[in-house]
């Protein structure tokens, strides 16, 4: 880069960080780093928690410094966190002073939000020194999901949920300090979103376009933006955009999950008129081959059913339930018998630090994962089941290994479906028959989201003989977060925080887009 140092980013909605860890792991053809995290914003007070640590342990990166023996010390339950940070207090200030709890919109924070991002930006509004706005507005009102339920609710008015318009926060940001770039991510539901009988996508693209003509008075500058799409070329913005052209269907750019997100890139009007697309890579990275060098692990019995607490019997007295019996598909049965053969009474239900020898997977982003010096892997334990669960993931990874697809409702042995209203009216339906999925080998994951950390029925495991839903791990590995990003909190908040966030491997590919945005506007000056 000619003219500039790194590139400033702020981070806004930030969740536990998968937008800005794509940012700040790209590397230039001098092996410097394009882009730092000048400032990230969350009101989770453990994503938060994630996200310090995550800035602290970049700050040693930014320098091209190895990372402190204290830093794995504290992924494999030695240190505390505050031993951590007193013994690299520099790192430490830095990274509190960078990542910042508080809510957008909330008016008791406005006022430092404000203070924070002029500190972090400087004179960022001129081109000699841009800087690049990312993140998306919580999406739970603009979901598919989100939007079923809420209808359920007789007094529920759309136009009277708040969250349809936190959009407008980030929007009053863009146009208050005008950033060169900025990479907004949302739900797909967003498309179909209406309050009364206005669609919001439409509302959100003009917002975006001319935000200085929405949030309040008018100004001395008009800040003007182009939108663009990162999978269709395009060449005047939006214009030539239909609302589906804005859907990046992750598995497409290299990512072990079929996640399908509307991302808008807005360039201001003076920078660049031309967006390069992300490449689709050749072949579909298979879940398998990111989970498969992970340590085997075993279900438990949940507490209230763990009367003997022995995981193997329960596992066998499968054979004495009707529905095995009964079960009319041979290959399925005759799987499922092998697999009671052949659990193993050794394995672990895991735990948050896991020692191992040095892994390696099947990925051809490997490097991008592995760290051996954690010596281990963290965030790897498996969950408490139910028995009658227990049976079911059973039943279901066996069904799709001889299947190659996972099971639906009607595939069920009667005597095995939950004894639920809304299942049999699922059954007559015909509409969310998919209550128990396995993310099968031999394909991209389904989409992880933060129902994760409600229970692991979307999420089963793919082994048989494990009988159970996916690790923070490993749903942090179909995420695309490397084995040394620590997520803290309770595993259900671990596993929400792993669910909301973007996938730092695509963030990274959209981190390349937008820094051939400032090459392209450097060499024309």
């Amino acid at each position: 880069m000619k003219n500039w140092q790194s590139i400033p980013v702020i981070d806004l909605f930030a969740g536990p960080g998968g937008l800005g860890e794509g940012f700040s792991s790209l590397k230039d053809s001098e092996n410097g780093y394009p882009f730092k995290i000048a400032l990230s914003i969350e009101k989770d007070p453990v994503a938060h928690k994630t996200l310090e640590l995550r800035s602290f342990f970049r700050q040693f990166h930014y320098k091209n410094n190895n990372i402190p023996e204290y830093y794995y010390n504290y992924l494999q339950g030695k240190i505390v966190r505050d031993k951590l940070f007193e013994k690299n207090a520099h790192e430490a200030s830095l990274a509190r002073k960078e990542v910042k709890l508080a809510t957008l919109g909330d008016k008791n924070d406005d006022k430092k939000i404000d203070e924070w991002i002029t500190n972090a930006i400087g004179s960022g509004t001129h081109m000699a020194n841009p800087w690049v706005l990312i993140g998306g507005p919580p999406c739970q009102a603009y979901s598919l999901a989100g939007r079923s339920r809420n209808k359920g609710k007789e007094d529920y008015k759309p136009e009277d949920d708040d969250r349809h318009y936190l959009y407008k926060e980030y929007l009053r940001i863009i146009a208050e300090y005008w950033p060169a770039v900025f990479v907004m991510e949302n739900v797909k539901g967003l498309l179909s979103a209406r309050v009364k009988k206005d669609r919001i996508f439409d509302s959100i693209l003009n917002d975006l376009e001319n935000p200085s003509t929405v949030i309040g008075p008018a100004r001395k500058i008009k800040n003007k933006y182009r939108l663009f799409s990162l999978v269709r070329p395009v060449k005047n913005g939006d214009k030539d955009c239909a609302p589906q052209d804005f859907i990046v269907k992750t598995e497409d750019y290299g990512i072990p999950q079929a996640r399908h997100r509307i991302i808008i890139i807005g360039i201001r009007e003076d920078i660049a008129s031309v967006l390069p697309v992300l490449t689709k890579k050749n072949g579909r990275t298979r879940a398998w081959d990111v989970l498969s060098d992970l340590p085997e692990l075993r279900s438990g019995i949940s507490n209230r059913y763990n009367k003997d607490n022995n995981w193997i019997d329960t596992i066998k007295k499968i054979k004495k339930e009707d529905w095995y019996k009964n079960l009319s598909n041979r290959e399925v049965k005759k799987r499922i018998n092998m697999a009671i053969l052949n659990v193993n009474h050794s394995m672990s239900k895991g735990s948050n630090f896991i020692p191992t020898e040095a892994l390696n997977n099947k990925s051809k982003f490997k490097k991008w994962y592995l760290d051996n010096n954690i010596k281990g892997v963290i965030n790897h334990q498996a969950r408490t089941h139910m028995p009658s669960d227990i049976q079911r993931y059973l039943f279901c990874s066996c069904y799709s290994e001889i299947m190659n697809k996972s099971p639906v409702l009607k595939d069920f042995p009667s005597e095995l479906l939950p004894s639920h209203k809304n299942v049999k009216m699922a059954l007559k339906s015909n509409m969310f028959t998919d209550r128990f999925r396995v993310q099968r080998k031999n394909a991209p994951a389904t989409t992880i989201t933060s129902h994760i950390s409600k229970d692991g029925h979307y999420f089963i495991h793919p082994v048989p003989e494990q009988c159970r839903s996916l690790t923070v791990r490993e749903a942090a590995r179909l995420q695309t977060f490397p084995d040394n990003y620590l997520f803290e909190g309770t595993r259900t908040e671990q596993y929400k925080q792993v669910g909301n966030a973007v996938p730092p491997l695509l963030a990274r590919q959209i981190a390349e887009v937008v820094y051939n945005i400032f090459q392209q506007a450097n060499n024309t000056e």
